[in-house]
């Protein structure tokens, strides 16, 4: 059985706290693992979340900051001590590509894995499979920074009372959907355009077209919301987004699931910032992420 869900390893921003961890999102994707962001300690909360190294195919780094990226050490080296059966593929903006060197090469260890490295340095799509496509998109950072969104292929759904009204039923179904028409009968004629799931991961940025371009849409849009409204002359300067900011995107863009998350340290009552995405004008679910948190990607439209 195929499982959609967010798993999330770590919420803090800038620094760690008692209650949360660096930074780290995993998502699982029928039968793939998507590991994103890596912060400092995200091996030990993978371990505590019931995430195997096994369980990863690909890494996306937003940017080189030290809470998104410290972890990776830790986790390329762990990948190759388990001898992970598959290549595991790692996205990050290629003007840190010195970074991520570094990163991987932080300490000695033997390689059995092959770590494919594909570096984002523009918009567009950066992976196709059979299951979806991965984009990436610029955000607006003090350093350069990408968004990632994940969008299945749209499918067809059968509507059952036109398939009776026109006589199809048993194999003749298959041979429709194989040949596109039957007997006079289009596809078109008996089913409608299931939308594929969209989802997205927004991490460090100010409002930009970017922001709204990987939030279009989505079913589960997990996204910064460092700040509190109050202080958003600070977000503004150190390139971050506020709960309001955050929620009024995802209101724009018909979000259905909004997940904040990349709190900074300086508050302590995060049911704030659910309170100002609500006054922002968000109706849809809302979840304010903490460390071990299980989000399941809202079933289809």
């Amino acid at each position: 059985m195929s499982v959609r869900e967010l798993v999330v390893l770590g919420t803090a921003s800038q620094v760690p706290t008692r209650h949360r961890n660096h930074n780290g999102y995993l998502l699982r994707w029928d039968g793939e693992g998507i590991l994103f962001d890596p912060g400092e300690g995200t091996q030990r909360q993978m371990l505590r979340a019931g995430v195997a190294a096994h369980d990863l195919n690909r890494i996306c780094v937003t940017h080189f900051h030290g809470d998104h990226s410290l972890g990776l050490a830790g986790v390329i080296q762990r990948i190759n001590l388990d001898k992970v059966p598959h290549e595991v593929t790692a996205h990050y903006p290629r003007s840190g590509q010195r970074f991520f060197d570094r990163l991987r090469y932080a300490t000695a260890y033997r390689e059995t894995v092959e770590i494919v490295e594909v570096p984002v340095a523009a918009d567009g799509v950066i992976a196709a499979t059979g299951g979806y496509t991965l984009q990436a998109r610029k955000l607006s950072h003090p350093v350069e920074s990408y968004g990632y969104r994940l969008a299945e292929p749209d499918g067809r759904r059968m509507l059952p009372d036109r398939l009776t009204a026109h006589g199809i039923k048993g194999p003749d179904v298959g041979r429709l959907q194989r040949d596109g028409v039957l007997d006079g009968v289009s596809l078109d004629d008996v089913s409608e355009t299931r939308l594929g799931q969209r989802f997205a991961f927004v991490m460090d940025t100010r409002l930009c077209d970017g922001v709204y371009a990987l939030a279009e849409g989505c079913d589960l849009l997990v996204i910064e919301s460092t700040f509190l409204d109050e202080d958003e002359r600070l977000a503004v300067d150190h390139g971050h987004l506020t709960a309001g900011q955050a929620a009024r995107v995802a209101r724009d863009a018909g979000v259905r699931h909004l997940v904040l998350t990349h709190f900074s340290q300086r508050y302590s009552e995060p049911e704030e910032f659910e309170r100002q995405a609500r006054a922002a004008g968000f109706e849809g679910e809302l979840t304010v992420a903490h460390d071990l948190l299980r989000v399941p990607v809202p079933k289809r439209r």
